[in-house]
């Protein structure tokens, strides 16, 4: 029986429960990000904002936060023993911005090796061990170390089994770094393409679908973008097209401005309390609530 991975733990599928799936709980981007909005170093705030979403509903959080960009394991194993929420944590890179000097001076293979070593032995000098490989691309093109990462994380997948997730800025590339898995030989129904939502192209939302990776959409509330009501019409799209086994949905709220315990909003509760009785009220039923935030983490997860 396939397990899904968490900091304290493999734990059965089913046990996962009520899953966003594209979250940020400890974050510490390096000098390069000078917007430091971005940094989630507060433990008190941060174990707060998840006592809230426990207390909304919730069971389970996948934390995207990875090696270039202040990841520290031994904050969520507190978190997880602390609040009993089921964390996932991740091994990879988010894009070439923030990489550290060692990703050029690496070869793939040995960067294969530190990822595979994260993932089967521990992170951080601990003993958690991370659920999910991640890698990124800019917007509207792969930087060559981006395309150096995505090669080391394929292979680093292929010796493990361990499920993939991949940042595209602004919602591009998606289907570009897909072939790159494509070439590394990656099963592509192992692959959730993050922030797909930021590019609002129903067309392109489908033929990532027909290639077999889930599509995830993580802009839950933020207006700064466009109103929900966008975001409604691309879930109805996919669930539509008969695409709702491959839908994840999340928030991505990793700013001090998006999180009550930092002093902003709308908070880990927004999609439990708000956004999903919306989705309801909007013509989304109940069999497909479960199957977007309950069924389909859990399947894409657990692949170890």
């Amino acid at each position: 029986m396939a397990k899904v991975r968490t900091v304290l733990g493999d734990i059965e599928a089913k046990e996962l429960g009520f899953t966003y799936s594209h979250e940020h709980l400890w974050a510490n981007p390096p000098a390069s990000q000078k917007d430091r909005d971005l940094e989630l170093t507060d433990y008190e705030a941060s174990v707060s904002e998840l006592w809230r979403f426990k207390n909304a509903g919730g069971n389970a959080l996948v934390d995207a936060t990875t090696l270039d960009y202040g990841r520290d394991a031994k904050h969520l194993i507190r978190m997880a023993q602390e609040t009993g929420v089921h964390l996932v944590m991740t091994t990879g890179f988010n894009k070439h911005i923030y990489f550290p000097t060692w990703v050029q001076a690496l070869t793939i293979e040995e960067i294969t090796q530190k990822l595979v070593r994260d993932l089967t032995i521990g992170m951080d000098g601990t003993s958690a061990k991370a659920g999910f490989l991640k890698s990124g691309s800019w917007d509207q093109l792969i930087h060559p170390l981006e395309e150096k990462v995505t090669r080391s994380m394929s292979r680093a997948q292929l010796q493990t089994g361990a499920p993939v997730w991949l940042h595209t800025e602004a919602g591009t590339m998606g289907q570009e770094m897909l072939d790159i898995l494509e070439e590394e030989g990656v099963d592509l129904t192992k692959v959730a393409v993050g922030h797909s939502d930021r590019n609002a192209d129903p067309y392109y939302h489908l033929q990532l679908a027909k290639r077999g990776a889930y599509v995830q959409f993580d802009g839950a509330s933020k207006i700064k973008y466009y109103p929900d009501s966008v975001r409604v019409e691309l879930i109805k799209n996919m669930i539509d097209h008969g695409y709702v086994k491959q839908l994840l949905v999340s928030a991505d709220m990793g700013r001090k401005s998006y999180l009550h315990a930092y002093g902003g909003g709308p908070g880990f509760e927004y999609i439990l309390q708000k956004f999903i009785p919306r989705l309801l009220d909007e013509g989304v039923s109940q069999e497909d609530i479960e199957m977007i935030f309950v069924k389909n983490p859990a399947r894409w997860l657990a692949q170890f």
